[in-house]
């Protein structure tokens, strides 16, 4: 849970400071604030953390200044494993 903090604090900041507006950037915040919440409860759904991961890069996922941030949000995901099959 940590690392996903960590991870999405730090791509909404550098979203929040990111000049540039694009028609998907209230996507993005809606997103990283629905994976902010599910840190801070600990009770994190992977379908749900995929789903938002998959939004937020979509929206964002052009802006080469944010791939960083991007990238650490995704390796944060990933430490929670696939999500079960169906």
């Amino acid at each position: 849970m940590t690392e996903l903090r960590t991870a999405v604090s730090r791509l909404r900041r550098e979203l929040a400071g990111h000049p540039a507006e694009f028609p998907d950037r209230a996507i993005a915040e809606d997103e990283l604030a629905a994976l902010d919440a599910m840190a801070i409860t600990g009770v994190p759904e992977i379908p749900r953390l995929r789903r938002s991961l998959l939004l937020i890069a979509g929206a964002i996922g052009s802006v080469s200044a944010l791939a960083a941030a991007l990238r650490d949000v995704r390796v944060a995901v990933d430490l929670f494993g696939e999500p079960p099959r169906r």
